[in-house]
């Protein structure tokens, strides 16, 4: 049955069976050093990532692109092709933002930048 001799400690006996401070504290701090040594490779990778990623986009840019502005002709930028499905899917998202019909609302001009 029950013997209450043997369930009883002292603390010193409690005290062999648990682990001591400075086991607690150097788990701890190993822990936390892990985590924030694995948190700044993470952030080296990053900025390095990022470097290269800029390096890539900043590359030169072909010889087309740096054409002068007016070999094509301004009226050609400023056409826009299937003005009519254009003009109402424009119309159909203001109404759809305003909360109103697609007929109370018309569309004076549609400029292409």
């Amino acid at each position: 049955m029950f013997d209450p001799s043997v369930t009883l400690m002292t603390a010193n006996e409690l005290g062999n069976k648990v682990a001591d401070a400075g086991t607690i504290l150097s788990t701890i701090v190993i822990g936390l050093g892990t985590v924030f040594v694995g948190l700044i490779c993470i952030i080296v990778m990053c900025k390095i990532m990022s470097l290269i990623v800029n390096g890539v986009s900043k590359s030169p840019a072909p010889a087309a692109d740096t054409a002068a502005p007016d070999a094509a002709p301004a009226e050609a930028s400023s056409v826009i092709e299937n003005r009519g499905p254009l003009a109402a899917a424009i119309a159909a998202a203001v109404a759809e933002d305003l909360g109103t019909d697609v007929s109370g609302i018309r569309i004076l001009s549609i400029k292409k930048k």
